[in-house]
């Protein structure tokens, strides 16, 4: 590979001013951090040989008591367009789909990608720069901005791109907002080459922008899909989340903090923990519906993060951040409370506990997978398992434990490389201290019922005659590959019919690492998990629909899948963001 870029020997359509954009960058970024970095003689085939990150300071950063959402704006200016306002400023996106329909009554939010310079990670680290989504009423004591809202509340999304143009050092200041999993149109889901900012275009854009609107219907899947024009209810989305997407930055983006959650309600799981609707789930909620988001960093010899964005292998992180702090405490009242899980990457796996300081693991119940309730509460667990971009919603009763109580989130998992885990270590690393500080205000009025949201049937005949596509998911040429091709974001490998059903088949056959693969715009089902060439149960929190399936060593995955609502351009990719940034992402289309 000496003298030529893999990519544009693989995908003969590139464009090779990105592939030129996407080398430089790079190679600056490797330039800047350099100093900070040792190498094996093979430093593009060998992982980076790294001095641990400086001691930290656990337990003196608190995170805040409650979280505060987003606010909704009045008005935008310029006004929102179906075509992109390319002369007002936004980014020259392709037109909205079902404009008409979302349009009217729909809810106005700004969100900017910007950068702080003062974010403290710990107390033992300088204040340094981060990257971050922010709304207006943002608190600067949260890491990023979370939004909150309805099913049947259509949103237009402003999200401008602030970030600074002169940037030097890993990242790169464009920025393509994909909203994980919400079920919404191409020109709106953050395609990896929509990137953009005021003085760059990604190749699936038009024009450059300092904005681009995005256009969340909210509404539930097959909406579009005749006889049912409101789409089932029981395909409801709860726990999302939103991140940069830009093509070959998205793991070094997001490790400056491009991301932020994205928490849905609707009539079933309100939230509402007093709604006296029947049926209504009355989990606990805001301020005790609490979204708490891990990430793994490293930090060089002076306290800076540190990311290396040109070797495949990458860097894993040695500290884990909780909403953009390590080893914080969070103090609760005793009382019920929803934790929204969420592993935002961009190498390190989870296997949470909740212990007491005696390392005696805690009960909770487990109510939520990915986006999704599960149909029934998984009692009395004492263990979660997260792939990066996996989800899980708990509910943890701190109402059993005595004010003044400490226990501990910790993290079970050994994983020394960015590969995937190695195996269970305990009794865990501890990454986030509770403290149970106070009675509630309030009385508790939350409850967990024995049945959540029920699961839509899937028709044993359609599936024994869907379509099966199959992907391997493996490494060559020292980069990640899928079915042995690079990403190509100007060329689909192929086009779904619209409305069909289809298996896809997700293929590990390596020893080496695992690869959690997320599919665009839907959810699936898994019907099959085969490892060795041996057929597998399927864990009970798999059993409902998922977006991201992690395929471990030497593993098959059989997904069911149907793509309704939209056409235009989706990828599918492994969420392992080095993985992703080395290439393994593929673009298809739904026609």
């Amino acid at each position: 590979m000496k003298g030529k870029n893999p990519r544009q020997t693989k995908n003969k359509k590139g464009r090779l001013a990105d592939e030129t954009r996407r080398d430089f960058l790079k190679l600056s970024a490797a330039a800047v951090a350099a100093p900070t970095l040792l190498r094996t003689p093979e430093s593009q085939a060998a992982a980076p040989i790294l001095p641990p990150s400086p001691p930290t300071t656990p337990w003196v950063m608190q995170l805040p008591n409650q979280i505060v959402p987003a606010a909704s704006v009045p008005t935008l200016v310029p006004a929102p367009t179906e075509l992109a306002n390319i002369a007002g400023g936004e980014a020259g996106r392709d037109r909205h789909q079902h404009w008409a329909r979302f349009r009217p009554g729909a809810e106005y939010y700004e969100l900017r990608a910007k950068e702080t310079v003062n974010w403290v990670f710990n107390p033992a680290y300088p204040p340094q720069k981060v990257w971050t989504y922010r709304a207006a009423n943002t608190p600067a004591n949260e890491f990023s901005a979370t939004v909150m809202t309805r099913y049947g509340r259509p949103m237009i999304c402003r999200i401008h791109n602030d970030l600074p143009a002169n940037h030097t050092g890993f990242g790169t200041p464009e920025i393509s907002t994909h909203l994980h999993n919400l079920h919404s149109a191409s020109e709106s889901d953050g395609f990896p080459g929509d990137y953009y900012s005021a003085t760059k275009a990604g190749p699936t854009l038009t024009a450059k922008g300092r904005f681009k609107d995005h256009l969340y219907p909210n509404a539930y899947a097959g909406f579009d899909t005749p006889p049912n024009s409101l789409g089932d209810y029981r395909e409801a989305l709860g726990t999302l989340f939103y991140h940069d997407h830009t093509l070959d930055f998205t793991g070094s983006n997001l490790y400056r903090g491009l991301l932020g959650m994205y928490i849905l309600y609707d009539h079933l799981d309100s939230g509402n923990e007093a709604d006296a609707t029947p049926g209504a789930l009355r989990l606990p909620s805001h301020p005790y519906d609490y979204p708490l988001i891990f990430g793994d960093r490293r930090f060089d010899a002076a306290g800076k993060l540190y990311y290396d964005a040109i070797n495949p292998e990458g860097v894993l992180g040695d500290k884990v951040i909780v909403n953009g702090m390590i080893e914080p405490v969070l103090k609760v009242a005793a009382r019920r409370y929803r934790f929204r899980l969420l592993n935002g990457g961009p190498s390190l796996f989870y296997a949470f506990s909740l212990v007491n300081p005696n390392n005696i693991k805690q009960n909770f119940t487990y109510i939520g997978n990915d986006g999704n309730l599960l149909p029934q509460p998984l009692l009395n667990q004492q263990s979660i398992t997260l792939g990066v971009a996996e989800r899980a919603d708990i509910v943890v009763d701190f109402s059993k434990y005595p004010v003044g109580t400490t226990l501990y989130l910790v993290n079970r998992i050994r994983q020394v490389e960015t590969r995937g885990p190695k195996d269970i270590k305990e009794p865990g690393v501890r990454v986030l201290k509770i403290v149970v500080d106070r009675w509630p205000s309030a009385q508790d009025l939350s409850q967990v019922p024995a049945y959540l949201r029920p699961l839509p049937p899937l028709n044993p005949a359609e599936v024994a005659a869907a379509p099966v596509r199959s992907f391997v998911f493996e490494r060559s040429n020292n980069m990640w590959q899928i079915n042995g091709q690079f990403i190509d974001v100007n060329a689909p490998r192929f086009n779904v019919p619209k409305g069909r059903g289809e298996i896809w088949e997700l293929i590990n056959i390596d020893d080496g690492w695992s690869h959690p693969i997320h599919i665009h715009l839907e959810e699936g089902r898994i019907i099959s998990r085969v490892r060795n060439g041996v057929q597998l149960p399927i864990p009970a929190h798999e059993l409902g629909r998922k977006d991201v399936y992690v395929i471990n060593k030497n593993e098959t995955i059989r997904v069911f899948i149907r793509f309704r609502d939209y056409v235009g351009k989706y990828v599918m990719h492994c969420h392992n963001l080095i993985h992703e940034d080395q290439a393994m992402m593929l673009r298809f289309d739904i026609a």
